[in-house]
């Protein structure tokens, strides 16, 4: 699977069981296995440059394994062929995904007008406070 120019998926990496799937279908359900888990061994990947890795295993959150496997499960549909599809777009976009670099934050100074307003604020609120002070006769 052909990810960027750099970076191509080869088929050993990618491992994919089938289990039955919950949901619409009658009694196709308890008979056909249409539900796809993919496997893809991120952590072994010859192809994914180290920072791709990292922003991928944060991309996938609980999908990623302790063995740094990341896996999908789809039971979308009720076709097993159009489940596959679907995981291997899933994990496509997946990388595709991590392969961008995220922007670096630039801090900006709060404006005058945002200072002063804060600062009014906050003396209106302690004016407030003082005044729920004990009452003297």
């Amino acid at each position: 699977m052909r990810i960027t120019d750099q970076i191509m998926i080869a088929d050993w990496e990618i491992s994919e069981s089938f289990t039955r799937a919950s949901g619409p279908g009658g009694q196709n359900v308890n008979k056909v296995s249409t539900a796809v888990e993919l496997r893809f061994e991120a952590e072994r990947s010859p192809n994914l440059p180290d920072a791709v890795k990292r922003r991928l295993k944060r991309l996938a959150g609980r999908r990623w394994t302790n063995e740094g496997a990341l896996v999908l499960f789809v039971q979308d549909t009720r076709s097993q062929a159009r489940n596959r599809e679907l995981a291997m777009q899933r994990l496509h976009d997946l990388i595709l995904e991590a392969t961008k670099t995220p922007k670096r934050r630039i801090s900006t100074r709060p404006t005058y007008g945002s200072v002063k307003r804060r600062l009014e604020g906050k003396k209106v609120r302690g004016v407030v406070k003082k005044l729920r002070g004990k009452v003297e006769e």
